[in-house]
């Protein structure tokens, strides 16, 4: 899979080879057809429509991919068939072939530039929260455990520094699926678990307590491929799913009767999908970003689109509310750039971001905010998570020199590993205003995301992230050093989410576990 073949010759060897790929994937299915269940399990017959779509495939499909889709010499097979016009974020066709392939070798972590962090405000926000008097130098964990036994508690200060020494360990699988899973995330402060799978089930989890109990199995409507993204209305009442389709679907979450109702968009006539849909803070309106550029807003309470807003050039891979005021947008898509938003001067027939943030050169597959209103994460194909602060935009010209990086990438992060040029580049994008870049996780197969720590438990310290060789990758926010690396999974990990008030992370992997 991994070398390319000639194309110059007899298309016939080409031809055998495809062949040889597909019997031998054929022959791992039935090998694995029969993988018990642990703690769940999905409907067989939407295994064998899963299952068959490899069948299904063309010729020209397989063959893309062993040579890869910017392969050139492709001119005299490519005649007379259609162009791959498919998205490239989380498509129908992501990850079929990384499906029994090893999983890549972790990356070598670059040496973290910390010149621009050690003068940011972001220091001494995040030094503040954590010791509060710097004259105090560094803590003592024995001491404070002594004045706890003195003063009857722990203030809130000293559980963030524990907790900062205690960082998630021991991986314990709590549940296993029969397909991959998408999306894992706490909700309810922590009261409710909930993932997303391939097998097109939500599942709700008691995670109070330390329990993690499944409470609830919901069966998606209306869904292509894969459920891609879910969200919880910040009241609790309400989950919101996406796909590819022309509309979300709302699902209550306190009523007895599982009731779903299609929240739908006016997109072009093409297929479509929204890949990331984040709530407001007052749970009125919903903000999605699609695959054909544009971003979405819907009114929960006149039960419509409000807005409809081109946003980037390429797919919009995710979007969040910077804010609680819900005035500020911040979106990224695979143009390489994360582009922020102000609603109050924001016209849908002329739509103008009130700044860009450039310095990825490859696509950005998630956004994260801090919740202070100035301060995000972008996670991106080349490799790199960066730092902003939004008051700090890019000029012209770096977003220029940053939109040409992206379009000069020839390989396909879907199919393909990390070529070394990506993977031991070390050249900061001239202009680049990010406060910091953090290294030493891949990004491959899909839209891999990252988060900021809790605030209660770690003062949001540090900054963590799935990683498409199994793994979750635990950096320091401050040092851009790695700080932790929880292994435990046998594929891409795609989704993490921290509980807000307990040392416990919950990764959701393509392994097809949660752990």
């Amino acid at each position: 899979m991994g070398q390319r073949m000639s194309l110059s010759g007899d298309a016939e060897d080409a031809r055998e080879a495809v062949d040889n790929l597909v019997n031998d994937d054929a022959n791992e299915r039935e090998r694995t057809a029969n993988i018990p269940s642990v703690l769940d399990s999905s409907d067989n017959s939407d295994d064998e429509t899963l299952r068959s779509s490899l069948e299904d495939r063309t010729f020209q499909n397989i063959l893309a991919v062993l040579v890869g889709r910017q392969s050139l010499g492709l001119s005299s097979l490519s005649q007379g068939y259609p162009r791959d016009t498919t998205s490239d974020s989380d498509s129908e066709h992501d990850g079929e072939f990384w499906r029994h392939r090893p999983q890549p070798a972790p990356p070598q972590p670059q040496p973290p530039d910390i010149s621009e962090m050690e003068k940011a405000e972001i220091t001494v926000l995040t030094q503040r929260s954590l010791v509060g008097d710097s004259r105090r130098g560094r803590p003592n964990l024995a001491g404070m455990i002594a004045k706890r036994s003195l003063c009857g508690q722990f203030t809130v200060r000293d559980k963030r520094l524990i907790c900062g020494q205690l960082l998630p360990h021991n991986p314990k699988k709590v549940a296993q699926y029969k397909n991959k899973v998408f999306c894992g995330t706490h909700a309810r402060d922590g009261d409710v678990f909930m993932t997303a799978c391939q097998d097109r089930k939500l599942r709700i989890y008691d995670s109070s307590r330390e329990k993690f109990t499944l409470k609830q199995t919901i069966e998606a409507q209306d869904v292509g491929w894969s459920i891609l993204d879910v969200a919880v209305s910040p009241d609790g009442e309400h989950l919101v799913y996406s796909s590819w389709s022309d509309s979300l679907h709302q699902v209550s979450l306190l009523g007895s009767e599982e009731k779903h109702v299609a929240l739908p968009f006016c997109p072009d006539d093409r297929q479509f999908c929204i890949f990331s849909v984040s709530f407001s803070c007052d749970s009125r309106e919903l903000l999605g970003g699609a695959n054909d550029g544009y971003l979405y807003l819907y009114d929960r309470e006149a039960n419509k689109q409000s807005s409809r807003i081109e946003a980037h050039e390429d797919d919009v891979n995710a979007v969040c509310f910077v804010d609680e005021t819900t005035h500020v947008l911040a979106s990224g898509g695979d143009d390489g750039l994360c582009k922020v938003w102000d609603r109050r001067s924001l016209r849908e027939d002329d739509p103008r971001p009130v700044g860009i943030l450039a310095g990825h050169v490859d696509g950005i597959t998630y956004v994260d905010p801090r919740g202070d209103g100035r301060h995000l994460i972008t996670n991106s194909k080349d490799q790199s998570i960066k730092l902003w602060d939004i008051r700090k935009f890019s000029n012209s010209d770096t977003i220029e020199m940053s939109k040409q990086a992206v379009s000069n990438q020839r390989w396909d992060y879907r199919w393909q590993r990390v070529p070394k040029h990506v993977g031991n580049s070390r050249t900061r994008l001239e202009g680049d205003t990010s406060v910091m870049t953090y290294t030493g996780h891949t990004v491959l197969q899909t839209l891999i995301r990252c988060h900021f720590s809790p605030q209660f438990t770690t003062g949001q310290r540090f900054i963590y992230t799935g990683c498409a060789a199994g793994r979750v990758v635990i950096y320091d926010l401050l040092t851009g050093k790695i700080t932790k690396v929880l292994s435990g999974h046998a594929s891409c990990v795609r989704d993490v989410s921290w509980h807000p008030y307990n040392v416990e992370l919950v990764s959701s992997s393509w392994d097809f576990t949660v752990t």
